[in-house]
């Protein structure tokens, strides 16, 4: 055999290729009722005496997105802190959504809530993640089984989750422990579009979303190409009949209807039709949309009302919203940009992929503006138009009922407005699964300086009452809420 004839030289490098490929079965199991139960959502109960919600998104970006988005946390948990109230704002998060590295902390403090903070850095952040991966650039092996898709299978990333933060917990469990609306978001390469773990999208696939380990979502959200393998979700159709909800229906066919809720809508009917999808490849969720906007937006179409996801009793307690986008993006100086040569090889493939994620990261903040936006202001208008008789059976009293007092806060923090030496160390901080200690307590730092900082989160606190400098740095005495007497 001639392994230089071109054709036989290419099958045969396929053939090495795809023996070298780490694979990952599919783990998810059928569907065994006729669709899967809410997994989460926020009850009257836990709103009955708060007038504050605050919904929080986490962007990708290996460890340093990690520990920036749980340096976000402890600046809301430093917040109105006190002996009778250890959590802080914490205690108003209601709805978390990540995507990548920041899948991690969203996941676990949905899971966990406030109660997770403690250990998080040592349990985690300060861990080496990549123990059990292939990652050596100089090993032909890594190179051949990124080539072919992937160099590292779930037993890699998704092991060490399950050993050091979830214990192989599953949907399910989230479900019975958590008041916290969790949303981890995948991509979906084949089909271009995001993947939502919600029980829209298990319905669809006829899959039983309470046992899928939530280690698996997240390996599938940080999945980032090349270096892993893509996480495979076999889609059980022809166990169960399917019926499309009637919101999705309406929504994909609604012109009103954004681009991306119609192809949402569209996909989750071919993982219905065994004839068009049997297995969905997901990979890291930064490259179709960064921020769970998704999410956001088939709440907003699955409510079919003016203030989904809220009842109409929230809706009418409500204050002050307040949504927090993390984003641990960092700047980098390319030395092929100064010259005509370049960029080529891996530079190029992860310039393509890194180009394609920022982009999302903007289309997507974007995206959740306009969307939260709106529905502000459909809320508002469905507490004016209600009458008094209504008011009082929703919301237990007319007293200090102002229907247009609700304010939206809405900011994406990040690097800009640090200290420039603090912004240049950042910047320096690899997407990577592990760090040095120095560079994670760097990125902690960070997180809680950008937040404090930040124009609305200030402007947030100022509404409710805060008195006290908000951007204060470290752990020293926290800004006090202001309660009237």
């Amino acid at each position: 055999m001639n392994f230089f004839e071109p054709n036989r030289l290419a099958a045969a490098a396929c053939a090495i290729l795809t023996a070298c490929s780490a694979t990952n079965t599919p783990i998810n199991a059928p569907l065994g009722a006729p669709k899967n139960a809410i997994t989460t959502e926020v009850s009257s109960i836990d709103l009955a005496d708060d007038s504050l919600f605050i919904g929080l998104a986490f962007s990708g970006g290996g460890h340093r997105a990690s520990a920036f988005s749980y340096g976000l946390l402890k600046a809301l948990q430093s917040v109105d802190r006190s002996p009778s109230n250890p959590d802080g704002l914490l205690s108003h998060v209601r709805l978390v959504t990540g995507v990548s590295g920041g899948s991690v902390t969203a996941a676990w403090f949905g899971y966990q809530g406030p109660a997770g903070m403690n250990g998080f850095r040592e349990r985690y952040l300060v861990q080496n993640a990549e123990k059990y991966m292939a990652n050596s650039a100089l090993n032909p092996l890594t190179i051949a089984r990124g080539l072919s898709g992937g160099a590292n299978s779930r037993k890699t990333f998704g092991r060490f989750l399950d050993e050091s933060l979830f214990e192989n917990a599953t949907f399910g469990d989230l479900a019975r422990q958590s008041n916290i609306i969790t949303w981890i978001n995948a991509a979906d390469v084949a089909h271009k579009t995001s993947f939502l773990f919600s029980p829209e999208t298990f319905d669809a696939l006829c899959s039983d979303l309470s046992k899928l380990p939530i280690s698996e979502a997240v390996a599938a959200s940080a999945a980032f190409p090349l270096v892993f393998s893509p996480i495979v979700l076999e889609a059980h159709s022809e166990d169960c009949d399917y019926q499309e909800p009637d919101w999705l229906t309406a929504a994909r066919f609604n012109p009103e209807s954004t681009s991306t809720l119609r192809a949402h809508g569209n996909v989750l009917e071919r993982y219905a039709d065994p004839e068009k999808v049997k297995f969905v490849k997901l990979l890291d969720g930064g490259t179709t949309d960064n921020f769970g906007t998704v999410a956001l937006a088939v709440e907003r179409a699955k409510a079919q009302n003016a203030y989904g996801p809220l009842t109409a009793e929230q809706a009418v307690r409500l204050e002050r919203i307040l949504f927090l986008v993390a984003n641990s993006g960092t700047e980098s100086e390319f030395g092929w940009s100064q010259k005509v040569a370049g960029p080529g090889g891996v530079a190029l493939a992860m310039s393509i992929v890194n180009s394609s994620m920022s982009s999302a990261t903007r289309a997507a903040y974007d995206a959740m503006l306009l969307t939260l936006n709106s529905w502000h202001e459909d809320v508002v208008e469905f507490r004016c138009n209600l009458g008094q008789a209504e008011v009082r059976r929703l919301r237990g009293s007319l007293s200090g009922w102002d229907c247009r007092n609700l304010k939206l806060f809405v900011s994406e923090v990040n690097f800009h407005g640090l200290d420039q030496e603090m912004v240049d160390k950042l910047n320096e901080i690899p997407t990577r699964l592990k760090l040095p200690t120095e560079q994670v307590d760097l990125a902690i730092e960070a997180g809680m300086q950008a937040t404090r900082q930040d124009p609305e989160f200030n402007g947030f606190l100022r509404s409710i009452g805060i008195s006290g400098p908000a951007a204060s740095t470290g752990d020293g005495p926290a800004p006090r809420l202001i309660r009237p007497n």
